[in-house]
């Protein structure tokens, strides 16, 4: 079976295809030549999921599914949410996010947080829709050399290592994106006759 993952992020690729089943083809957005930057104008992150998905099945008519992610900080009123990626402005600059968040929260004492993805997949004409959550809050300083976005300033509940201090399978395993996998893999297995 062949499905569109929604994304150029070789990143989010790299960590969504070492969890993906290998008899699953995945493909990327260059994959298939679309290289048109998929606009993301809803008002939530489940919503930003489906414009995607959306936007691949009726242009490219190959079943798809796109996720997206926010980070959601409780004293900031949940943000930066939907605008998580462009949260410092349009050129979706992770240290340039990072740094007007630690700003943000610099006189805060509450600094919970969580991450939260929702997948849209889009098979044989149906929409599913799944959401991993990670709860954690946001350290005072970076802290690891991998991951990306936020991860370095993201230290999930019950752990000391930031997301940027654990290898692409621990954060696989207990983060939003993982969490939110988990469930798209298991609903293709029991109604595709994945197994």
């Amino acid at each position: 079976m062949t499905l569109v993952f929604a994304t150029h992020n070789l990143n989010k690729l790299k960590e969504v295809k070492a969890l993906m089943p290998s008899h699953i083809e995945l493909l990327s957005l260059t994959d298939i030549g679309c290289d048109e930057d998929i606009p993301e104008t809803a008002a939530t992150i489940e919503g930003n999921a489906f414009l995607k998905a959306k936007y691949v099945k009726e242009n490219y008519g190959l079943d798809c599914f796109a996720d997206d992610t926010g980070l959601e900080v409780a004293s900031l009123n949940n943000e930066p949410g939907v605008f998580s990626a462009r949260y410092a402005g349009p050129e979706n600059n992770a240290e340039a996010n990072m740094n007007k968040l630690l700003a943000h929260l610099h006189d805060k004492e509450d600094r919970s947080a969580r991450f939260k993805t929702t997948i849209a997949l889009i098979l044989n004409e149906k929409h599913f829709d799944f959401t991993g959550i990670c709860e954690g809050e946001i350290t005072k300083e970076r802290k690891g050399e991998d991951g990306f976005g936020y991860d370095p300033i993201f230290l999930p509940k019950g752990f000391s290592e930031t997301f940027a201090e654990m290898t692409m399978l621990q954060k696989s395993e207990i983060g939003h994106r993982g969490r939110a996998m988990q469930q798209l893999i298991a609903y293709l297995s029991e109604n595709e006759g994945f197994k």
